[in-house]
């Protein structure tokens, strides 16, 4: 049975970029019962999607034309304005759609596309709504949106946002979204960095990491996220969640956005982790960053 919106009409919603999150994403919304077209820049990657039910389209433009609700998850500012704006989705958008962009850009792209819609497409609603979680909670339909934008663009994200993640937090006018999202990265990367080398120490007194995990398990310091980490980490498994490359242009991005302001932790952090990407870890997981401290 089709979702429909608040005036009963079927919801109809496009993804703009089906890598690791916007695929998951949009097999969430097919789930659901949205009507769901999705565009890739690598055609290959919708396949998967046509055959669990997804629309695919043959470009961005197309996909956008009659959707309700617009998502990009899109990995840079560049690709964001190259399929919006050169692409032609900001003039197929329909009167009245939502364009809700989800991925990590940094707070100055985000203010800037906003204010670029906002000229050309005045009837459009703009909602910056970057999200917290990788690959296991966007594929459960868990991630936290943190969301911003005009009060009147809730309702009609509403059953979108809700088939995709587990909470959204309305932060206020766009680009608060973003804002919230650097910091949260930022504490994140502190907690990755953290336990790659609390692993470092360990393999260098000779301590199990068995050991450690039972040590920190169930205390203050058990944070289920560096858990998760520390497992992958000991099994040796550095698939892809959420890639190193993207964990430090995210890096990058908050020293950006921090102006004048001295961010000494996570400038050594981005230079450490470019240190990993450069040597070929970019496109594993964010655990990665273990890879580059030495012998495991």
């Amino acid at each position: 049975m089709a979702a429909r919106d608040g005036r009963g009409e079927d919801v109809r919603v496009a993804v703009l970029g089906t890598g690791i999150m916007g695929s998951a994403m949009a097999r969430n919304l097919v789930s659901a019962g949205l009507r769901t077209t999705v565009w890739d820049r690598s055609p290959a990657a919708t396949a998967p999607l046509s055959e669990a039910g997804a629309l695919a389209a043959a470009s961005s433009a197309e996909a956008a034309r009659d959707a309700h609700v617009v998502i990009t998850m899109l990995p840079t500012a560049d690709v964001v304005n190259s399929v919006i704006f050169a692409g032609g989705v900001a003039q197929a958008l329909a009167e009245g759609a939502v364009w809700a962009q989800m991925g990590t850009i940094g707070l100055a792209a985000t203010t800037e596309i906003g204010s670029r819609l906002g000229q050309l497409r005045p009837d459009v609603m703009f909602v910056d709504a970057p999200v917290s979680g990788s690959k296991g909670p966007a594929e459960a339909g868990q991630l936290l949106i943190l969301a911003s934008g005009p009060p009147t663009a809730a309702a009609a994200v509403r059953p979108v946002f809700s088939a995709i993640g587990r909470k959204t937090v309305w932060l206020g006018e766009a680009g608060q979204g973003s804002r919230m999202k650097l910091v949260v990265n930022s504490y994140l990367s502190f907690l990755i960095e953290g336990m790659a080398e609390a692993l470092q120490l360990a393999s260098r007194l000779g301590i199990d990491p068995a050991q450690l995990d039972a040590v920190i398990e169930g205390g203050p310091l058990d944070a289920p996220l560096a858990d998760a980490k520390l497992h992958k980490i000991v099994r040796g498994d550095f698939a892809p969640e959420f890639p190193l490359e993207w964990a430090l242009k995210d890096v990058d991005l908050a020293i950006a956005a921090a102006g004048g302001d001295r961010l000494p932790m996570l400038e050594a952090l981005s230079r450490q982790w470019r240190l990993a990407v450069e040597a070929g870890h970019g496109r594993e997981d964010i655990s990665a960053a273990r890879l580059a401290l030495g012998s495991r």
